[in-house]
């Protein structure tokens, strides 16, 4: 119903559940056993207005590498599944977001042709119970899962909580962008006539 996806993926490593509605009312539900993450994403849902729900199950007495990068994979598979045809969309979207001293621009397309640009300084290894290397990983997974050229660039920042939630929440902004409806728009917003 609407433009909605759910999206279930198992592996050794982890078990994965998302549900992703686009034009929802900011409903979230997550459950990842890392709690800063469960806040990154229910920043995102917030901030972009999408509902979502997430339960994953992950071996995170190795680390959290796999449970926030296989995070990621089926978070892009929902979001490409619930954006469907992309007919009468906007396809970019950019947000320059600031959190106090930090402050992120996130800029997309989605165009079907995966590619991240990643530039963000992080100086911990870890907030919370999340491996900040993980960032760029999860963006990754999200980009080349949905087929979206990703820029992520760090303008300014010093903490690095507010630096990667200032990311989360400018992706956020962005996709709700480009996910938007134009009535001007025909069909896709490409001259091939595809996304």
């Amino acid at each position: 119903m609407g433009r909605s996806a759910d999206i279930s993926r198992k592996t050794g490593e982890t078990d994965i559940r998302i549900g992703f509605g686009i034009d929802g009312t900011s409903k979230a539900d997550i459950s990842t056993g890392i709690g800063f993450f469960d806040h990154m994403l229910e920043s995102f849902a917030r901030h972009g207005l999408f509902d979502l729900t997430v339960s994953a199950r992950g071996d995170l007495e190795v680390d959290s590498h796999h449970t926030i990068e296989d995070t990621g994979i089926v978070l892009g598979q929902a979001i490409k599944e619930a954006a469907g045809s992309k007919e009468g969309i906007k396809r970019f979207g950019e947000c320059i977001l600031p959190m106090d001293e930090a402050l992120v621009l996130c800029a997309l397309d989605l165009s079907g042709r995966p590619y991240l640009m990643y530039d963000i300084e992080l100086t911990v290894p870890k907030v919370g119970g999340f491996d900040t290397e993980m960032l760029h990983e999860f963006f990754y997974a999200v980009s080349y899962s949905a087929g979206m050229n990703l820029h992520l660039k760090m303008l300014d920042g010093v903490n690095n909580h507010h630096i990667i939630e200032a990311t989360f929440k400018a992706f956020a902004k962005a996709l709700d962008r480009a996910l938007e409806y134009d009535n001007r728009i025909a069909g896709v917003l490409s001259t091939k006539g595809s996304l």
